[in-house]
């Protein structure tokens, strides 16, 4: 950048005494016969044009080589910069490329993964079920077992509560007073013999 403003100091400095070497050709123009459509005007003109581009080509030599030298730089260091940001562009996109071949086989694997442990789970699920079922039929069954008992148990308080006032009827029935007083002799009898 400092290069090109010296060369643009430069450029102006040439062109301003450009126009100072033409003003008095400017000024001399309409007053006498043209001075230079002679052959001596010619050979100013290119004389003129000579030094003019000769001392442009002198100042874009000496302070043009470093501008463009720099210019020249700093191009460089962008194509390397630009070459760096593009391999590694490069490099990602290769990773990424290869990540997307490989999406296929991942998904495939994820899915087999998944299939497994659905299999696994649907299994351990109907094991589950399968113990629960037993559990509950184990606890049904006592359940019965327990019903059944208390059920024989009642029958059984019944059939003795029927049998005892059936007996009770059979004995009522059976005993009067001469009964009565016989069992009443014999139960004495019996608590005399156990007291001696």
């Amino acid at each position: 950048m400092k290069s090109f403003r010296r060369f643009l100091k430069f450029a102006s400095g040439a062109l301003l005494m450009l126009f100072f070497m033409a003003l008095p050709a400017f000024a001399a123009e309409g007053a006498e016969p043209d001075p230079a459509d002679s052959t001596a005007g010619l050979i100013f003109r290119w004389l003129n044009f000579l030094i003019v581009f000769g001392g442009i080509a002198y100042l874009i030599a000496k302070h043009g080589g470093a501008f463009f030298r720099g210019n020249a730089k700093g191009i460089a260091a962008s194509i390397v910069e630009a070459t760096t940001v593009k391999a590694e562009a490069d490099r990602e996109l290769h990773e990424v490329e290869t990540k997307i071949a490989r999406l296929d086989h991942d998904v495939a694997e994820i899915r087999e993964e998944a299939r497994r442990n659905w299999a696994a789970e649907s299994e351990r699920l109907y094991a589950s079920g399968q113990s629960e079922i037993e559990k509950i039929g184990q606890a049904a069954r006592q359940e019965l077992a327990a019903s059944e008992r208390a059920a024989q148990q009642q029958v059984r308080e019944i059939a003795a509560s029927m049998a005892v006032e059936r007996a009770g009827a059979l004995v009522s029935s059976m005993m009067n007073a001469e009964v009565r007083a016989k069992m009443f002799q014999s139960f004495l009898s019996e608590l005399g013999r156990g007291a001696n």
